[in-house]
């Protein structure tokens, strides 16, 4: 086989991608937007030594659950990977994938829930961070196309609310009546869906490339929902998006939200889930998992701005929550005193450090709470755990990957996974978020 060879086959499984894979005489072509089940003629795109990539030439035969993608730009940008499927099939898709990496992973035989679905898998999007590029002279903004920095030009993102497409809009058409991006690398917007506030924050290398004043005074006539406009000040030369050094250009340096009868302020930094509709889907899972009757201590691990530990403070006797980003304990502390939660604590530390800290002052912890990010959680973060000997542990995670590994390597130390329940934060995409309660053995 060679590429731009042209094979026939069917799709038996998928990829954790949502690539069909397809197998030509036992070698594994991996093929974007193909379905369990379907045949097709496919153009043999790469071929390395035991797997190559196809695209569909030909649809020979349709599976029953593909849908026709509302988004123009469906199977070019990066961003969401599964329109082509219906909610339905995603959501078997997801559990499939939850359940392969339990398994493969983990060494785990658990039995994983039905994945928790959003009714409507569009405009759920409450932060967008859009690269801005100048092609030939012409302001282009996009996310990338797969495996590639170059950006997929669009007006408008279908998994993002509609005010947000908006003020990308607006932004983009005021550069490109300008030639110019004035140093705009990312524009980055938050949304809060309760209170209709939004947040605009012009990630850029040069605080002086324009005169921001004018698009700002645009924005703010045109979008009145706008609360708060931030310049960053980003001059790496590397993958970080957010720069140190940023400037307050209009409003205030947060937004406020609720989940379920909490408010909460989100400033620039703050870690805050991108779907507000599965947000308390998933945290009422959390609050299940964590059996609390009022009397136990629970350490929130990777806090972010406090919403995991508030939402649970009133169950419990104690809350501690770890965040090693100042500004989320900032925003953390202010979301306790505007709550009149007087039982938690947040504390600005490493993960790692604060919990083995923990662990040899004997603090007595009964229940953990972990929810870090893709990379998962240090040995030494998990060993401290361990150490304070809780009666439970609830893990979510974004990565069921390093989920898996971080539960394999928990089984050493007496956990078991008592429950696995994905939840769909991101719909028509290739993620899934998961939750899984490790019990203590006796």
């Amino acid at each position: 086989m060679k590429k731009n060879d042209i094979v026939k086959g069917t799709c038996v499984s998928y990829t954790y991608q949502g690539f069909g894979v397809v197998k030509v005489d036992g070698f594994p072509l991996f093929v974007k937007n193909l379905i369990l089940g379907e045949e097709a003629e496919i153009i043999v795109t790469m071929v390395k030594k035991q797997f190559g990539y196809g695209r569909v030439k030909q649809l020979l035969k349709k599976n029953e659950e593909r849908v026709e993608p509302l988004c123009p730009l469906a199977g070019k940008c990066g961003g969401c990977q599964l329109q082509h499927m219906s909610l339905k099939h995603q959501a078997f898709f997801k559990k499939e994938q939850v359940e392969g990496v339990m398994r493969r992973i983990a060494h785990i035989d658990t039995e994983v829930s039905d994945v928790l679905m959003m009714e409507n898998g569009l405009n759920y999007r409450n932060k967008a961070q859009v690269p801005f590029q100048l092609q030939n002279d012409r302001v282009v903004c996009g996310f990338y196309r797969l495996h590639s920095n170059e950006s997929v030009d669009m007006d408008e993102c279908m998994i993002q609310h509609p005010v947000m497409n908006r003020v990308l809009q607006i932004v983009k058409g005021f550069l490109s009546s300008k030639h110019s991006l004035g140093g705009l690398r990312h524009l980055l917007i938050k949304y809060a869906r309760s209170s209709d506030e939004v947040m605009v924050v012009f990630i850029t290398s040069d605080a002086n490339g324009m005169d921001w004043e004018p698009l700002v005074q645009l924005l703010c006539e045109q979008v009145p929902q706008i609360k708060s406009v931030m310049l960053n000040i980003n001059q790496r030369d590397d993958n970080v998006i957010l720069g140190e050094e940023e400037i307050l250009l209009y409003g205030h340096p947060y937004i406020s939200d609720r989940i379920f009868d909490l408010s909460f302020r989100i400033a620039m930094k703050s870690f805050y889930q991108v779907n507000p509709q599965q947000t308390e889907v998933l945290y009422r899972i959390v609050m299940q998992f964590a059996q609390l009757s009022g009397n136990e201590t629970v350490l929130d691990c990777y806090c972010g701005v406090g919403t995991i530990g508030l939402c649970l403070a009133k169950q419990a006797k104690q809350v501690i929550g770890i965040e090693i980003i100042p500004e989320a304990i900032e925003n953390a502390k202010e979301n306790a005193e505007r709550n009149h939660i007087e039982n938690a604590q947040f504390i600005c530390a490493d993960a790692k450090a604060y919990a083995k800290e923990l662990s040899d002052n004997n603090q007595k912890i009964d229940v953990v709470i972990v929810d870090p990010p893709r990379k998962g959680c240090d040995e030494q973060v998990l060993e401290s755990i361990a150490s304070m000997e809780p009666q439970r542990i609830v893990y979510v995670s974004c990565d069921v990957a390093t989920q898996a590994r971080d539960i394999e390597r928990l089984k050493q130390y007496g956990y078991h996974a008592a429950a696995v329940q994905p939840v769909d934060m991101f719909p028509q995409t290739q993620h899934v978020e998961s939750v899984v309660l490790l019990s203590k053995l006796k």
